[in-house]
């Protein structure tokens, strides 16, 4: 065990103060050095001590987040995780802080089964991580974690057969990105041509953010950007983003491709899970699909890669220079499952020739 990741929390309610503090401190690798009603008491807790990690609420009274994100970054730049209410304004606001340095976004603890409070628990407790291994990168080694037991793909569908299907030409484009993957879709689908092959995204992102960050991108992009409904037809033109807390899985009927939404486990510490998505691709797509793994931190979509490379697919992975945290691509190359490692901006016009 290496030294704990510091973690000071900002919110004004009492509650959520202490429920974010009790999750974190279950966790060996990780410690609350300070709780903030507001960014003023905050401002004198880092100045005593600077934290590793600082989550922030979005609404405050005296200052709001998106105004000390501000200050923050530009005076002495420390790891952010936004944590948030599941309401549109909340969302919108949100998206915008991580357009302004926040690293990641968490959903505000609240109430609910025992499951619901274990995976709560996990997702938050990673989004600490990766946020500490942003900054880590530079004064000391990545902070391993191998905690939970972690489920394969195999408990949302079979591994891809080997028996042929109805033939088709007609290309799919299947994305995975985690922690930094915000900015990197943007750059990336921003790049793309109005009549690109369809594609399909896992963002890993809480519920209720999805669909906001689809409508912006919507906004941004030549091409049709939306949040997956459960049997979207996957056209040309269009990116259809898995909605938070929710597997997507590419199917296809003859030579129409659609997309299944559904419930089920975390997979790999993810729900939607980038593995899930790319082993439905192996299995649907097979060698019409382009497979795509960029920044996050973890090992989702390694496997689900290569998988679709033995199934004769193209597989693409962001570098380490671009790359915020350099740990789902990493994977997967470590695995084998990559066919080219290329820099963000080259990512869209590489699939011209595919």
């Amino acid at each position: 065990m290496g030294k704990k990741i510091r973690v000071l929390i900002v919110d004004d309610s009492a509650v959520v103060r202490q429920t974010l503090t009790d999750t974190l401190q279950s966790d060996p690798q990780i410690t609350v050095m300070g709780a903030a009603r507001d960014p003023y008491v905050a401002a004198d807790l880092i100045a005593r001590e600077v934290p590793d990690v600082i989550i922030l609420d979005v609404e405050m009274p005296r200052m709001d987040g998106i105004t000390f994100l501000h200050k923050v970054m530009s005076q002495h730049p420390i790891p952010v995780v936004m944590c948030s209410t599941l309401t549109e304004k909340g969302a919108e606001t949100t998206l915008k802080a991580l357009e302004y340095g926040a690293v990641d976004i968490i959903q505000k603890p609240k109430l609910g089964t025992k499951q619901f409070l274990e995976e709560s628990k996990i997702r938050i407790c990673d989004a600490v991580k990766a946020a500490a291994r942003v900054m880590v990168r530079r004064v000391a080694p990545a902070v391993q974690h191998r905690v939970e037991k972690k489920l394969t793909a195999d408990v949302m569908l079979p591994p891809p057969s080997t028996k042929a299907m109805v033939q088709t030409t007609e290309r799919v484009v299947a994305v995975g990105a985690s922690t930094g993957g915000t900015e990197a879709l943007r750059v990336f689908l921003e790049a793309l041509p109005g009549d690109c092959s369809g594609i399909v995204i896992v963002q890993h992102m809480p519920e209720g953010f999805t669909k906001a960050f689809s409508e912006r991108l919507n906004g941004l992009c030549r091409i049709r950007v939306k949040e997956a409904q459960d049997g979207d037809t996957v056209l040309r033109g269009q990116a259809l983003i898995a909605p938070g807390n929710r597997h997507m899985l590419l199917k296809r009927s003859g030579a129409r491709y659609f997309v299944e939404v559904k419930d089920g486990p975390l997979v790999c510490r993810h729900r939607p899970s980038v593995d899930v998505l790319f082993r439905s691709t192996a299995r649907y797509a097979g060698k019409n699909a382009i497979g795509i793994i960029m920044t996050g931190m973890g090992d989702d979509g390694a496997r689900g890669m290569l998988e679709m490379k033995q199934a004769g697919a193209y597989t693409i992975a962001q570098d380490e220079a671009t790359c915020v945290v350099f740990g789902m691509p990493k994977e997967a190359i470590s695995l084998g499952g990559v066919d080219k490692v290329l820099p963000l901006e080259k990512i869209a016009s590489q699939l011209a020739g595919h």
